[in-house]
């Protein structure tokens, strides 16, 4: 997982123009966009949230070099202050580290806050409250401190602020802010906080009502309030506009006092401009996220960029990204500023999106547009109270702006990241397996109220309807559409290089129906594939510079460090840490971590050497430097075990029948298999398909009923239901109350299906091989694996492992047999480089520096593989163990 040997050719090149290693001052607090150098004070560097760094002490042409100088589990460690105690090993906070000094500040697991070594990872201090110590607790989900005037600045529960001694964790004060009259501010908890000359800015989240404020860095005593809604407020912009803030809200301006709309994301300031920069999120009040019936109007300051006087919190200008919003699509992430050059000219920009997958680059002396917006059509809903156009860049999303209706075939798996769940839309399979709009379908019900304007994307040959298009109408129908509540960028920081002129954006995919049953974000469909992966777009125009679709879904707290050594750091929710080359996103460089990666990268130095840190699944902590050669405690290698295999398929639930206790059959439209009662009829919640999970062996015939009268003969179904099979497109029989359909599942795999008459009910068989062990007839050439690195360094663990397995009569590889190995410290399974069969002899060769971190030193140390065959018009699967000698 190491070094990538296919673009040496290319880093040989950037070699020549990596500019010599210097190390300096920490990043200029007094300016927004000066890159950080030797220190990170704040979450994104520097204040304008470039995530940048001009170190390049590492860069492309060594990165083979590159490894892991230290790990220490934070929530271990002993607290010191209030009062000494013990750690408690804990997981799960969504912190990115800063660095001061060569001194690591981050929250802990639980919420306090630890000062760790950057050179050593050993702790300085650890605060941790706790009621009987200070009157109050920890926190919970924490997103970063920073560090200023001597202070660390951070929150606790009670909706506190605190500041502590940055060099000894000492509480320095302690405060409970409110708004005027002692008016609530909303959630004071997981935002990062962000120091500047004498200044603690901060927002909240999470709220009904919500605020951004500044308090003195002294003492905490409160400067200035901004509420994200009133309902009574005109405010006049720095352009000499004037805006009825209050009128925004209709009929029910005391919407506004419940509206939400939380900056639940820190901002960014700009001392040259004397402002500060927050992104407000969606309004859910007077209904839903999901029902905006109850408040008509745009809703301000809903979805928002709006920037504010540094000292006194007064209005400057705002921007609003989405009208009237009721898809939760809220803009809300840490906002870049960079100064650059547009059209010829050097303009001082601000970059603002996120979950619509599109980003604004507007002035930010006045917020007007640099790059052009422009007003699309949508269809709306009458009963919505929607407004008929939404703003898009000029440069269009740098997703698609509609779902993807691609073709069920066995032969596209996974096929589009945007592709869409069959049966939602009305897009239902043919007998081709095409989905094809076909009417009538479950959104008839909405025809007398919705409209579509002429702007708006046309299939031809077919009537007007929902494509599933950013910005597509709903009511109590689900409709399926671009991106998600959980896609596009959501709340990741995003990074900005003055090398490149790039700005740097990780990305989330799963597409999201919108009804307003849905309690808040909307329904991510069942079966869908969640992936994800890190944009580049060109600084000066907006346009897609880059693309890397690493996989997983990056949305999530996994920003990216990129540094003048030209090279993009950044995690992933498996564990794997990658450097990607910031010119073309190629990947270069990776480090498997152990566990799921929230947080973004720092980089610092200490001495003559520059680092880079991580912090996985919140509690570990890895720095990583030229020559690293850290060994972990139970894999003796660099790297930590390969988590368990990551779910990238949305699940309905995860309780598992076994087919056998239920005659393997699958009721449709069913949510309770036993009750004969009127609710229990054709049900269209996500768990109707009954059961929902269902384990079979292969050969295994189900059948999928949909009960009528014999079943249940006081309230048996009374509409047709389907089995759609997706993506493979294996079955899609439509059923009559009574009416069954069998389907024998000759391969193992994971065979997912939904309703026709409502996309909804989603159901999962999983279909297993019966191992069959072989012995004996695994061996290992050589039997003795030599696992050490060749320089110390992981990355040179290279090359292949060799395998043999004496296959019986009468069996043959099926396909590629999906030929893995099993190791005693991951529950991963490690698919083969190569599998060939001669004669009767199965030979395999699996990637060295993919397994070494999962398998242990030792002189007798069990490996399995298993390989699937046919045999008598059957899969098999035939598995067998070797014990080999293990040198690291």
């Amino acid at each position: 997982m190491k070094f990538n040997p296919i673009v040496s050719s290319l880093i040989a090149i950037a070699a020549l123009t990596t500019p010599a290693v210097m190390f300096g001052a920490a990043a200029d607090l007094n300016a927004c966009c000066t890159p950080g150098d030797k220190d990170q004070p704040k979450v994104g560097g520097n204040l304008g949230n470039q995530s940048y760094s001009s170190l390049s002490q590492i860069n492309k042409s060594n990165l083979n070099n590159l490894g892991p100088a230290w790990m220490t589990s934070v929530s271990a460690a002993a607290a010191t202050t209030p009062t000494p105690a013990p750690g408690v090993p804990r997981t799960g906070q969504q912190t990115t580290p800063i660095v001061v000094d060569g001194v690591i500040y981050l929250d802990t697991p639980s919420g306090g806050v630890s000062a760790i070594d950057g050179a050593t990872g050993v702790t300085k201090w650890k605060w941790e409250p706790t009621v009987a110590n200070t009157g109050f607790g920890p926190t919970g989900t924490r997103r970063g401190v920073s560090v200023g005037d001597g202070k660390v600045y951070t929150t606790a529960s009670g909706n506190r602020m605190v500041a502590l001694d940055k060099n000894t964790g000492a509480q320095v004060w302690v405060v409970q802010p409110t708004g005027p009259g002692g008016a609530s501010l909303g959630n004071v908890a997981k935002v990062a906080t962000i120091y500047h000359d004498g200044m603690v800015f901060m927002s909240t989240n999470d709220g009904n009502r919500n605020s951004a404020f500044a308090m003195r860095s002294s003492d905490g005593a409160m400067v200035w309030t901004f509420y994200s809604a009133e309902p009574s407020r005109v405010v006049t912009d720095v352009n000499g506009k004037t805006v009825d803030a209050g009128a925004s809200w209709g009929t029910n301006p005391q919407c506004a006092l419940t509206a939400g709309a939380a900056a639940w994301v820190h901002g960014a300031v700009d001392p040259g401009t004397q402002q500060v920069f927050f992104t407000f999120g969606n309004v859910r009040s007077c209904a839903s996220s999901q029902d905006a019936s109850g408040r008509p109007g745009d809703n301000l300051f809903g979805d928002s960029l709006v920037a504010l006087d540094l000292k006194t919190g007064a209005y400057k200008w705002h921007f609003q990204s989405i009208r009237h919003d009721h898809w939760d699509m809220d803009n809300v992430h840490a906002p870049v500023l960079a100064d650059v050059q547009i059209a010829g000219q050097t303009k001082q920009a601000i970059y603002y999106g996120s979950k619509p997958a599109m980003t604004f680059i507007l002035d930010r002396t006045n917020g007007k547009p640099l790059t052009g917006v422009v007003e699309k059509g949508r269809p709306v809903d009458s009963r919505q109270l929607s407004t008929p156009t939404q703003p898009f860049t000029a440069q269009g999303m740098w997703f698609p702006e509609c779902v993807v209706w691609e073709p069920l075939s066995p032969n596209n798996i996974p096929g589009s990241p945007w592709r869409g769940v069959p049966n939602y839309n009305g897009y239902q399979p043919n007998a081709r397996g095409e989905l094809v709009y076909t009417e009538p379908n479950y959104l008839d019900v909405d025809k007398p109220f919705v409209t579509y304007p002429a702007d708006y994307p046309r299939e031809p040959g077919t009537p007007p309807h929902r494509l599933g298009c950013m910005y597509d109408d709903h009511w109590d129908m689900p409709v399926l559409s671009m991106t998600s509540q959980n896609g596009g960028a959501d709340w990741s920081t995003h990074g900005y290089s003055p090398r490149t002129n790039m700005v740097y954006i990780p990305y989330g995919v799963a597409l999201v129906a919108h009804d307003r049953g849905e309690s808040s974000n909307g329904l991510r469909a069942p079966g869908e594939y969640q992936s994800g992966g890190i944009i580049a777009l060109n600084a000066s125009t907006g346009e897609v510079a880059w693309r890397n679709h690493l996989g997983l879904d990056a949305a999530h707290g996994q920003g990216p460090l990129i540094t003048a050594g030209d090279i993009v750091f950044v995690g992933q929710p498996d564990g794997l840490f990658y450097a990607l080359d910031a010119v073309t996103g190629k990947s270069l460089w990776k480090f498997q971590t152990g566990a799921s990666i929230g947080a973004a990268p720092v980089t610092y130095t200490v001495g003559s050497d520059q680092y880079v840190a991580i912090l996985s699944e919140g509690d570990k902590l890895w720095a990583f430097k030229l020559g690293g050669t850290f060994k972990h405690p139970v894999t003796g290698s660099s790297e930590a075990p390969t988590p368990a295999p990551f779910q990238v398929r949305r699940t309905v639930n995860t309780t598992m029948t076994e087919g056998a206790t239920v005659n393997n059959t699958v009721y449709l439209a069913r949510a309770n298999r036993t009750a004969d009662t009127a609710g229990s009829a054709d049900t269209v919640t996500t768990a109707s398909m009954n059961p929902t999970n269902m384990r079979v062996p292969v050969g295994t015939t189900v059948t999928f009923l949909n009960p009528g009268s014999a079943t249940f003969p006081n309230f048996p179904n009374t509409k047709a239901h389907c089995a759609t099979q997706f993506f493979e497109g294996l079955f899609n029989p439509k059923l009559n109350p009574g009416q069954s359909f069998q389907y024998t599942f000759t391969k193992e795999g994971e065979y997912w299906f939904n309703d026709c008459t409502d996309p909804r009910p989603t159901g999962r068989v999983i279909v297993y091989a019966v191992p069959q062990n072989v012995p004996g007839a695994l061996s290992f050439i050589p039997s003795t694996l030599n696992m050490r690195p060749a320089n110390g360094v992981f990355t040179s663990v290279q090359g292949l492992v060799t395998a043999t397995f004496k296959v019986p009569a009468g069996y043959t590889l099926d396909g590629n047999g999906n030929v893995q190995l099993k190791t005693p410290l991951s529950t991963t399974l490690f698919p083969a480089v190569n599998a060939t069969v001669s004669g009767s002899t199965l030979l395999v060769t699996f990637d060295k520096s993919l397994i070494d971190n999962n398998i242990p030193a030792g002189t007798s140390v069990p490996l399995t593989v298993s390989a699937n065959f046919m045999n008598n018009g059957q899969q098999k699967q035939l598995v067998s163990t070797a014990n080999v000698q293990v040198i690291k």
